[in-house]
């Protein structure tokens, strides 16, 4: 039902009333790209290691380190990233993580030894964490919630797609023979790999500059006029009518109006009221972690904790191993082995040989081989065909309720968390 004009409403009415249309699009085509980076940024030195091995003289533990500094970065920077989007808000994270995220990549492609890359690798992991938690923040938030509960199906089917553009990315440019110097710099096909991986976040951060920023995230910092601002901005472009027949007038929230605030109309804050305001920002990070640590979302938390703990050990145990595999496989293959098992692969990729011995510059030239590639085609293909089987299913009132009900109840939990 559209709101009357003389009443105030809330957001989620606020939101109702701008529809879905082609800012929806928009906005989630604009987040297509940060997903796909968020797969590139981990996966990328999986493709990588077999082909960069002979020039970097990699042993089993530097490519297992290699793997970790990406994690390692995104799980120093996880908290330090959510503390500053619900503090200066979501656009901001999303453009300039995006190009710093973008900056860091074309460095690691830079790289001219172990140390180099592992450094880089960890920044870029340090930077993405940023941008792809805080974009399905962003998309959740700019819709209602019919289409709420359906963001997280399609945040899935882009994290599917990025994986199976990586590796037939990896099967078009890795298998050509590039080598070239600037300078002292000498670069080579794995590192033109790199470079072009980091065309997504880059991508992320200017497709971000047009869009506004989140009306809840404005509506929960008390500024009012901002947060009308955005959702007629919404309105506009769906409903192709002007911003001043937006139904609603007023917008109403438990948190004080701030507006003139935060706009710079009101009264200039002197130097000792900005630090002030700057530690009580920082201390309200730390009251909106409060209740994770407390009951009743303690222990469902940490229910939650070891459920996703588990499962993403489990995938990535597999996924971050499997270009490797699959190259060496196939090397051997080449090489008449007559044992290619998992188990065989495994024991030659752990045999110490010889640094620059012809025999493994023989079998790295064997990992450009574009074969090597097609086992992770099909392995990434599988999954994103699990995705798309799901969105026909929608289509029948048992499975689209379920479906609707289980996220919205996640996202309910999530919203009470942070509150």
């Amino acid at each position: 039902m559209a709101a009357n004009v003389e009443e105030a409403a809330d957001f989620e009415t606020a939101i109702a009333e701008c529809g879905f249309g082609l800012f929806n699009v928009f906005i989630l085509c604009s987040a297509m790209p940060c997903l796909t980076a968020m797969v590139f940024s981990a996966s990328a030195l999986s493709y990588v290691m077999p082909s960069a091995e002979c020039d970097l003289e990699l042993s089993l533990l530097d490519k297992g380190l290699l793997n970790a500094a990406t994690y390692a970065g995104m799980i120093i920077s996880a908290v330090p990233w959510g503390f500053i989007a619900d503090t200066f808000g979501r656009r901001p994270v999303l453009i300039s993580g995006g190009w710093l995220d973008g900056f860091f990549v074309l460095c690691a492609s830079f790289s001219q030894d172990t140390a180099q890359l592992m450094a880089f690798k960890f920044f870029d992991g340090f930077v993405i964490c940023g941008p792809f938690a805080v974009v399905v923040s962003y998309l959740a938030e700019f819709h209602g919630k019919k289409h709420r509960p359906y963001i997280m199906l399609f945040v899935g089917l882009c994290v599917s797609t990025g994986s199976m553009i990586m590796p037939l990315l990896a099967y078009v440019v890795l298998p050509v023979n590039i080598f070239f110097k600037v300078g002292s710099l000498e670069f080579r096909t794995w590192q033109v790999f790199l470079a072009a991986s980091a065309i997504p976040t880059i991508l992320s951060g200017l497709m971000h500059i047009f869009l506004p920023e989140s009306p809840k995230f404005l509506m929960s910092q008390g500024n009012y006029a901002k947060a009308m601002e955005s959702l007629k901005r919404i309105y506009k472009m769906n409903k192709r009518k002007s911003k001043e027949s937006y139904p609603v007038k007023r917008l109403i929230d438990p948190t004080p109006d701030r507006s003139a605030e935060l706009d710079g109309t009101g009264r200039r804050l002197t130097r000792k009221e900005k630090l002030d305001r700057a530690k009580k920002q920082f201390s309200e990070g730390f009251r909106q972690l409060k209740p994770m640590c407390s009951q009743p979302y303690l222990a469902i938390s940490l229910k939650v904790y070891f459920l996703h703990f588990c499962q993403i050990m489990c995938v990535n145990s597999v996924r971050l191993w499997m270009p490797q595999i699959f190259a060496t496989m196939n090397a051997m293959e080449k090489q008449g082995a007559n044992d290619t098992s998992v188990c065989a692969v495994l024991d030659h990729n752990a045999e110490s040989l010889p640094r620059n011995s012809d025999e493994r510059r023989a079998e790295c030239n064997l990992h450009h081989n574009a074969e090597s590639y097609l086992g992770n085609i099909i392995v990434s293909a599988i999954g994103l065909v699990g995705y798309l089987l799901i969105f026909p299913l929608l289509r029948i009132s048992l499975v689209a309720n379920h479906i609707r009900y289980s996220y919205s109840s996640a996202f309910s939990w999530l919203v009470d968390c942070i509150l």
